[in-house]
């Protein structure tokens, strides 16, 4: 069982997140506009029928992967592993395939890793351009519009970066200028990449700490633009103009050292985040000071784990899943946990006073949240796809997009 938490949670997560208050609407990316979790939807469904939500389409042909959509006015991008290539695939809202393009070599590990092959990462959407990356580290930028790949760069042929035991699972940060990636080597720890050409912009050794499974985000402080990341043993800030590694916090007491496949919250000040499924680091609180140059610990609570299903952060209370198949909400001011709710655990998102999870087990529920109570308003079980049910949920526009394995499903949630 220890290997499989490990698994989980590496496997995820990749799927990868980055965000910036700074145009934020400008993007399409992993778990919303500002990589929290937090996607502004408004007139849902306040109760699913017992059989779920009205299935509106399926998308049968993306092969192998745990890699949630990325979804625009115009249509979506998602990324699946077909014969050992990594493939980015457009569709349209409808369901119907626009074009695909080939993204290099897919991750189809060796020994205990071949268990989890497949896409991990979610393509990141800005302006008319889609950049994405392969479980085997090839970043590539290609034309929303017909897929013509315009760049690409090699986090080991090029960056000098680590691959690790389970792949590549970042999804890149993108904004107005580079491309922010975790190659995870000792000299290019962390690179940013021209947006236009992929050219090295620069690039930090940082803490030479390896890659741990997760995602960036952008931050736009008061006082500085950063860049906010995790690996193997460190929560830290960059200056992403220059590089400067400004802050940093350790993430000890882990078990199986350090696979941090969740991606950080940001919220007025405060660092929210929640490790794998290990005694160990759990949930904690951080203090970041407007120029991202100091973190501090508000608190800690070591037995609120999540392996890779993400957190969200309402009214200050920080909210995930944990084993035992329970959502949880904890105290802004200690980290106890206050309100529990029976559901699957899995990847979590917040829409429109409503939380929707899609659990390991295949269930989806959905959780109404009404001034701070939680009541179960419904659940199904996703009965299209293959394999493991590790993606994130989606919703743009009144619909739920939920991925299993080589199935794209679209549910009518309005």
């Amino acid at each position: 069982m220890k290997n499989i938490a490990i698994i989980f949670s590496i496997l995820f997560l990749g799927l990868a997140q980055a965000c910036t208050q700074d145009n934020a609407n400008e993007r399409a990316q992993w778990r919303g506009a500002m990589r929290d979790g937090i996607f502004q939807e408004t007139e849902l469904l306040d109760q699913w029928p017992d059989e779920g939500p009205e299935l509106l389409w399926v998308f049968e042909g993306l092969g192998r992967g745990f890699a949630a959509p990325a979804v625009t006015k115009d249509g979506l991008f998602i990324n699946g592993e077909k014969e050992g290539s990594s493939y980015l695939f457009a569709l349209d809202l409808d369901g119907g395939l626009l074009w695909k393009s080939r993204n290099g070599k897919e991750f189809l590990g060796e020994g205990f890793s071949s268990t989890y092959p497949g896409a991990r990462s979610t393509p990141t959407v800005y302006q008319d351009l889609v950049y994405t990356s392969s479980g085997q580290g090839q970043i590539s930028c290609f034309k929303t519009g017909n897929g013509k790949k315009l760049w690409s760069v090699n986090i080991t042929d090029d960056l000098d970066g680590i691959l690790g035991y389970f792949g590549y699972s970042e999804s890149v940060a993108v904004d107005q200028e580079h491309v922010y990636c975790y190659p995870g080597g000792a000299s290019t720890n962390l690179a940013a990449l021209d947006r236009l050409t992929g050219k090295i912009a620069w690039t930090q050794s940082a803490h030479r700490d390896t890659f741990a499974y997760g995602s960036p985000v952008l931050l736009d402080l008061p006082d500085r633009k950063v860049l906010m990341n995790t690996s193997r043993h460190h929560l830290f800030t960059l200056d992403r103009s220059s590089g400067e590694l400004l802050a940093s916090y350790k993430l000890e007491g882990y078990e199986y050292d350090g696979e941090h496949c969740n991606t950080p919250v940001y919220e007025d000040g405060f660092i929210y985040y929640v490790a794998n499924d290990v005694p160990g680091q759990g949930a904690v609180k951080l203090s970041l000071s407007d120029n991202g140059e100091s973190i501090s610990e508000i608190w800690r609570n070591n037995e609120v784990m999540n392996n890779f299903g993400g957190l969200v952060v309402v009214n200050e209370h920080l909210y995930t899943t944990i084993k035992g198949n329970r959502l949880v909400a904890l105290d802004p001011g200690n980290g106890s946990v206050v309100d529990t709710l029976k559901v699957a655990t899995g990847g979590i998102i917040f829409t429109d006073n409503k939380f929707i999870i899609y659990g390991n087990n295949g269930n989806v529920n959905l959780v109404n949240y009404d001034q701070g109570q939680l009541e179960a308003a419904g659940q199904f079980k996703v009965k299209e796809g293959t394999g493991h049910h590790f993606s994130h949920p989606v919703v743009a526009d009144g619909v739920m997009y939920i991925r299993h394995g080589n199935a794209l499903m679209a549910y009518r949630v309005k």
